[in-house]
């Protein structure tokens, strides 16, 4: 029994370390350098202890198999959390074909800031729709757009910083 639960512990302790490894660095990427070191110091102190119970018994096969497999799923666990977070900013364009001036309102009337910028494409004028926005409203924005033009050309970006400009006032603002 003591074994199984020395593999679990091996397994889950890496899932953690791992998951903890992928939200320092998207910190760091964002800019939270603070965050990312307390969360860098707990990962650490994991790792070691997790490291060290595989290499003092490299005879067992199974530890060694059950770490790589909770550093494999420990980036997927990562990814997930990381996604539900949703921290920090993305820049959205747009590119529609023939819904922009929608588009702009349908976007404007839901509270976000647009900026419109003309340019020219392969096929003729075209407007590119400009936003910055909370990552964790990009899926209403997805929907909007989805809603009125489903074949728009998007592209986001991860935004590390910036200032100015306008955002959508928050729901707890608003009250």
């Amino acid at each position: 029994m003591s074994l199984i639960f020395g593999y679990l512990f091996i397994f889950f302790a890496r899932v953690l370390d791992v998951s903890m490894g992928t939200i320092r660095v998207l910190m760091l990427m964002r800019g939270q350098k603070y965050y990312a070191a307390v969360i860098g110091f707990f990962e650490v102190m994991i790792f070691v202890v997790v490291l060290g119970k595989v290499v003092n018994s490299l005879d067992n096969p199974i530890n060694m198999i059950m770490y790589g497999l909770g550093f494999a799923t420990g980036n997927i666990v990562g990814g997930i959390i990381e996604e539900k977070l949703a921290v920090g900013f993305v820049n959205v364009q747009i590119i529609s074909k023939s819904y922009s001036k929608v588009l702009t309102e349908v976007l404007r009337g839901a509270g976000y800031g647009v900026t419109v910028i003309e340019s020219q494409g392969w096929e003729g004028e075209r407007d590119i729709l400009n936003l910055q926005i909370k990552r964790k409203d990009f899926p209403e924005v997805e929907r909007l757009i989805m809603g009125s033009d489903p074949e728009a050309f998007v592209t986001i970006f991860d935004v590390r910083s910036g200032f100015g400009g306008y955002f959508k006032p928050s729901m707890r603002k608003r009250k």
